[in-house]
């Protein structure tokens, strides 16, 4: 009876507290269950471990509990001590290795894929390892991996059964074509066979109006041949070594001879006599090249520079410096690179004129480059080096592909429009290509003048007429060899003896 009148006078004299009393031991219970049962690591450090079956009954405990644990154990960890960083390089984190999928992996509980919702930033991607389809990975294929194979993807419940494990490949090129079908070319033949000079052929040179050409020799001459009766017209005398490059004129009456005599010498084909000399090779000069369009002369020599001289004023105008062997052939061509040069370095120097400068250079080759040969109406041409011969496509350089099966010391090119590609080596070789597929549609060997030795019948220089239809040829056996296309050749009598193969042409 005293307790009922104690709790009566209690209401009467103040307001019911009950409610804040569940209030605070409500709020005292949740605290326990965050701080109270977090224990110290051995690094000192608090970690937070949280009662699942509270976890469960109340969301906003996860949250608190998962924020504190962050805080809690990498807030610390943010950014690397100074001394540390300094070391490491600047590169982003590295990728983990993503394991094969496991029955448990597939179906995660509900509860990591609440707290991982819970993260800000770290949505619940489809595809978390790389190769996604924003990765930046150097990828070419991807197939779905069998057995036991390593994964790419990894699933999450929603899409587990549709995404298989993927495995990422490199391939071959989709480029990689079969070679495209030759041409058919008609075989050529020995046409006539002219002796006259007393030492190795060297150089060749076609009159613009293809009714002459000239050769000159180790005999230190110059001999003019009639084109169509191969008759001796005119003998020049004047270099005191061997004769090493010829060029005639298209728009002037004047031919241009270069020797081992470092001399270059300018002809009036008028009067038949020298009437400019070119000075400034401080050794022989081994090949010259006339420009198409301008009154310029490029020459080049054993000191390893091609010189540009102004042909009325003999003034020197470019030194191209940069090879560090024996220039042993250039041409010129009316666009850019308008001077291309071929070194004993192993290298092909592309020349801007204008600047006196590189434009590029290819290294492409393993041995000296002796014979360079442009293409008469397509933008390209063509290198030779001992056993190797390549194509290339102007005006930077690129490598188109390679000619196969000449393997001796490629000492001359030369190549017509009716894309027939000549080649002739040290040996008395001779081979006859395709210019498009780079097929050799026919391999001989020269023969030699009756009483010469056998080490003679190397084929030292090389030129088509303008027509296209006659292959001049200076030998080491000291005579001129033309040749033919054969008349009587058809695809029925000669065919085509050609198989397809796998390569890569162009890249």
């Amino acid at each position: 009876m005293a307790a009922e009148v104690a709790t009566t006078a209690a209401a009467a004299n103040g307001p019911d507290l009950t409610h804040l009393e569940s209030m605070i031991r409500e709020n005292a219970r949740k605290a326990k269950s965050i701080y109270l049962s977090s224990t110290a690591s051995a690094s000192g450090r608090k970690r937070i471990r949280i009662d699942p079956a509270l976890a469960s009954e109340d969301p906003d405990i996860t949250k608190s509990a998962l924020s504190l644990r962050l805080h809690a154990e990498y807030n610390d960890l943010q950014t690397l001590p100074e001394a540390i960083a300094s070391k490491l390089p600047a590169a982003g984190p590295r990728k983990k290795k993503a394991k094969a999928p496991t029955a448990a992996d597939a179906a995660p509980s509900q509860s990591e894929e609440h707290a991982r919702k819970l993260i800000e930033g770290i949505p619940a991607s489809k595809n978390v390892a790389g190769g996604g389809a924003n990765s930046s990975a150097l990828v070419l294929s991807r197939r779905p991996a069998g057995g036991s194979s390593s994964s790419s993807t990894t699933s999450t419940p929603n899409n587990a059964q549709r995404n298989e494990p993927q495995h990422m490949s490199l391939t071959r090129r989709s480029d990689v074509l079969a070679q495209p079908r030759p041409d058919w070319h008609a075989p050529w033949k020995l046409m006539r066979v002219i002796s006259g000079h007393l030492g190795w052929v060297r150089a060749l040179a076609v009159d613009p109006d293809n009714q002459w050409f000239a050769s000159g020799a180790g005999d230190r001459t110059i001999k003019i041949w009639d084109m169509a009766s191969g008759a001796l017209k005119l003998t020049l005398t004047g270099h005191i070594s061997t004769v090493r490059g010829l060029a005639v004129s298209p728009r002037h009456p004047y031919m241009f001879s270069c020797g081992e005599d470092k001399m270059v010498k300018c002809w009036d084909l008028e009067t038949n006599k020298v009437i400019r000399h070119y000075h400034g090779h401080l050794s022989g000069v081994y090949t010259l090249a006339l420009h198409p369009t301008l009154d310029v002369l490029v020459t080049g020599g054993r000191d390893g520079v091609a010189r540009v001289w102004d042909m009325r004023t003999r003034a020197n105008v470019h030194v191209l410096a940069g090879h560090t062997g024996t220039v042993s052939d250039l041409v010129c061509q009316e666009a850019d690179p308008q001077v291309i040069t071929a070194s004993l370095d192993a290298t092909v120097r592309l020349w801007d004129l204008a600047a006196g400068k590189t434009m590029g250079v290819l290294t492409h080759h393993k041995k000296g480059v002796r014979a360079l040969a442009t293409h008469p109406s397509e933008f390209t041409f063509a290198t030779g080096s001992t056993g190797s011969i390549k194509q290339w496509k102007c005006p930077e350089g690129a490598f188109m592909q390679n000619f196969d099966g000449h393997n001796a010391i490629i000492n001359t090119l030369s190549v017509n429009d009716q894309n027939v590609l000549f080649s002739g080596a040290d040996n008395g070789s001779m081979s006859f290509w395709d210019w498009k597929s780079g097929h050799r549609f026919q391999a001989l060997d020269t023969t030699a003048q009756p009483g010469s030795l056998d080490a003679e019948s190397g084929i030292m220089s090389s030129i088509f007429d303008l027509s296209g239809e006659r292959l001049i040829c200076g030998e080491a056996d000291k005579t001129i060899k033309i040749w033919k296309p054969d008349e009587t050749a058809t695809p029925e009598s000669h065919p085509l003896e050609w198989k397809p193969t796998m390569v890569r042409r162009r890249f």
